[in-house]
């Protein structure tokens, strides 16, 4: 399996004459935490998509562990863990029902499937609530719910599109002890967009400073906010390397009506 988790070269992807993403360059290395970080319509979702196939690219421009993700769609699908942004969770179903449910879509084998449901439960602090509709949980707990779907099938590469969109910062920050805890236990790497520059800043390895579908800028937080001085933010840099462009896109890390919808929906 390669070394790098995730490649992507020269990806393109157009909604009609829209080019969503523009000739992304991309590499995430096997077991780090990478942000994608950028405002609404910069072409993060769209790029997830492509990686996770729910969009068709051509041959060479995407590889999970060195698998094609034209080629090699299936392969690639069973290596990755998917959050989008919009509910997956069954409000009818109980949060043991939900993930159990994704055992069998992921086709965990039979045989291991309660032990595998019971674990990714307990390890996002859900095992005394698994048992109850997941109608009656918080919007932390939604997202916690959702996170132990996509580990059900214990996947190498955790793609999470703003994982934590809409929730309090408590519930934010429960969110992200989870992933650490798995990620530390298991060595997965993980793949997150966010709009929260403070998250980026605090759990990711590396982030990449996406805007107009394509990269501006790329490295550690620290070293990214070092080229402005002590003091600089993320938003800093961002703001630096997108220049009049930003205020010409309307662009803003927080779409607020966005942010509702998806509050009031979790909520």
């Amino acid at each position: 399996m390669s070394d790098d988790a995730l490649t992507c070269t020269g990806l393109r992807y157009s909604f009609g004459r829209t080019e969503a993403v523009a000739g992304l360059d991309l590499t995430v290395s096997r077991g780090e935490i990478f942000g994608l970080l950028g405002p609404n319509g910069a072409g993060k979702t769209t790029a997830i998509r492509c990686v996770t196939t729910l969009l068709p690219v051509p041959a060479g421009m995407v590889s999970v562990f060195g698998h094609d993700a034209a080629r090699e769609k299936m392969q690639v699908r069973r290596l990755l863990g998917y959050v989008p942004q919009q509910l997956s969770a069954d409000a009818g179903l109980t949060g043991r029902e939900n993930v159990a449910l994704f055992a069998r879509v992921f086709d965990v084998p039979r045989r291991d499937r309660a032990e595998r449901v019971a674990r990714v439960l307990e390890s996002v602090g859900l095992a005394e609530a698994a048992d109850r509709m997941a109608a009656t949980y918080s919007g932390g707990m939604i997202r916690r719910l959702e996170l132990a779907q996509a580990l059900v099938s214990a996947p190498k590469l955790l793609m999470l599109d703003e994982p934590t969109i809409g929730l309090d910062p408590i519930a934010r920050t429960g969110v992200w002890e989870h992933i650490n805890a798995v990620r530390a236990e298991t060595d997965m790497t993980v793949l997150v967009t966010t709009h929260y520059m403070d998250e980026a800043d605090q759990y990711c390895d590396r982030v990449a400073l996406m805007h107009k579908g394509t990269i501006r800028a790329m490295d550690t937080p620290a070293r990214l906010k070092a080229q402005l001085g002590e003091k600089a933010t993320l938003e800093d840099v961002f703001r630096a390397v997108a220049g009049s462009d930003l205020n010409e896109a309307g662009g803003d890390f927080r779409d607020v009506r966005n942010t509702r919808r998806t509050a009031s929906r979790v909520g």
